[in-house]
């Protein structure tokens, strides 16, 4: 009489065979994203997981931090950033140029904590008053290369009130500077729109008034030290379908005025 062993061999083998062939066709790929598409980044990258397999691990920053990892070798297969960024990564060959694919546009947004009164932000002049009126004020850190940031100190300049409002504001070092406003740290919050709404617990008031607004481009395309660079493309593929649009719409990445 055959073992139990020897009837149940034939069956682990299969079941053997098949985890070995997933294995070597399952990859692991390393993603760079800037801060504002990171929420998107890894609900598409689980999507991505589901339907090939496949496991992406993302790292997130600034988009001034996005390239001085690239520049310094960060072994990553795929860069999303501004398409500021890229284009001077693709100058220096850390990316690949003809692999660019620009997949979101996001503006610059105002927001509240929850239940507080909407202030007026329809105009600059509005908007100066309003930054004027605020106790506390929370924007990221343009010496961190944000984007939002640097373009919000110019935007501050601009109206000249900058030395005004120094010695209340929150400069916040990444993410999501929303959450300030659920700290208590500041009671105003200027922002990429795609970084406020992922915030539970506050409001987006709205976009800046256009005269003082920036519309960034979010891009990705693959990095020259990609490990699986067919994967990584395929990736790549899989985040510009134009199915994804309104799903970025609604996480605050196709802005439109």
């Amino acid at each position: 009489m055959r073992s139990r062993f020897q009837k149940l061999a034939p069956f682990a083998l299969t079941l053997f065979v098949w985890a070995s062939a997933s294995s070597v066709h399952a990859a692991e790929i390393k993603v760079l994203s800037a801060g504002a598409m990171k929420g998107m980044v890894t609900e598409l990258a689980e999507a991505f997981r589901q339907e090939t397999g496949h496991t992406v691990v993302i790292s997130s920053g600034t988009a001034g931090e996005i390239r001085q990892k690239v520049m310094a070798g960060d072994p990553a297969d795929v860069v999303f950033v501004t398409d500021t960024v890229l284009e001077q990564l693709a100058a220096t060959n850390m990316v690949v140029a003809d692999s660019r694919a620009d997949i979101a546009h996001t503006g610059i947004g105002v927001a509240v904590r929850e239940g507080a009164p909407r202030p007026d932000i329809s105009t600059p002049e509005a908007f100066k008053q309003t930054i004027l009126a605020a106790k506390s004020l929370v924007y990221t850190n343009p010496a961190l290369g944000a984007t939002s940031g640097i373009h919000f100190a110019s935007v501050l300049q601009r109206l000249g009130i900058a030395d005004a409002v120094k010695d209340k504001t929150v400069l916040w070092p990444g993410g999501y500077a929303a959450e300030a406003l659920l700290k208590g740290q500041a009671d105003l919050c200027v922002h990429q729109i795609s970084e406020i709404l992922p915030v539970k617990g506050v409001t987006l008031v709205g976009p800046l008034p256009r005269e003082l607004q920036k519309i960034t481009t979010y891009s990705v395309a693959l990095s020259s030290r990609a490990a699986t660079p067919g994967v990584a493309r395929t990736f790549i593929a899989f985040v510009a379908r134009p199915s994804f649009k309104a799903k970025l719409a609604a996480a605050g990445l196709d802005y439109r005025e």
